[in-house]
């Protein structure tokens, strides 16, 4: 469990190609101060976890299923990325609840002088969002400023841009995007009662005021 808040930002020194998987090896002194063996750490949003630590640097394998979800198989040697550790119970909770569980891709298609930033996203996951919800681009927990169908818009502070790789991101770029798990296990809890809880009545049939619905009990 992560929180949104990026620790450091990294930077990818190698690369390898593993059957049906990639192994990533990602400087960074901070999160690796405390990481062990088994430990998760969050990598552009990704949740992963470490096989190896060694010199202020640790090791992870990326499986198939996540670079087809992530950015991460377009990941190469030299590029910086976001880090944050797993979040530790008892600390305070700056961002919001992340999982690291990348849910699709968007784009990045403009960002003015202000720092309102505008990104493409599937339409399967615009359901999911609402204004002034949280969404994780990159790993970074953000605050949606408006929403539509096709795309949505948070507002960039200046230390984010500084501290994590979105201040580098360019029209075009992808991105990992995480919507909130809250969200998710609403409409899946819902659904199944939506659908059957309600019908039409009989006498409802062809009225001049159009349909009725009460609960089917």
């Amino acid at each position: 469990m992560f929180t949104g808040i990026v620790e450091e930002l990294g930077e990818v020194v190698a690369v390898e190609q593993l059957p049906d998987a990639a192994r990533l090896t990602v400087s960074g002194p901070v999160v690796t101060s405390d990481a062990g063996h088994g430990d998760s750490i969050a990598v552009n949003g990704v949740c992963l976890t470490v096989v190896e630590v060694s010199g202020g640097a640790f090791t992870v394998d990326v499986v198939q299923e996540t670079l087809r979800r992530s950015s991460l198989d377009k990941v190469h040697e030299g590029d910086r990325v976001n880090l944050e550790r797993a979040v530790a119970v008892g600390q305070r909770l700056g961002g919001h609840i992340v999982q690291g569980h990348v849910d699709g891709t968007g784009v990045l298609l403009s960002r003015d002088e202000t720092g309102l930033t505008r990104f493409a996203l599937p339409h399967r996951l615009a359901r999911y969002i609402v204004e002034k919800g949280s969404i994780t681009v990159d790993g970074v927990s953000l605050t949606v400023v408006e929403v539509t169908d096709e795309e949505f818009s948070v507002a960039l502070i200046p230390t984010t841009l500084e501290l994590t790789t979105l201040g580098a991101k360019q029209a075009g770029d992808i991105v990992n995007l995480e919507v909130d798990v809250l969200a998710k296990y609403v409409e899946r809890l819902t659904t199944p009662h939506l659908a059957a809880g309600v019908k039409r009545r009989p006498e409802d049939n062809g009225s001049q005021g159009g349909a009725h619905l009460e609960e089917n009990r």
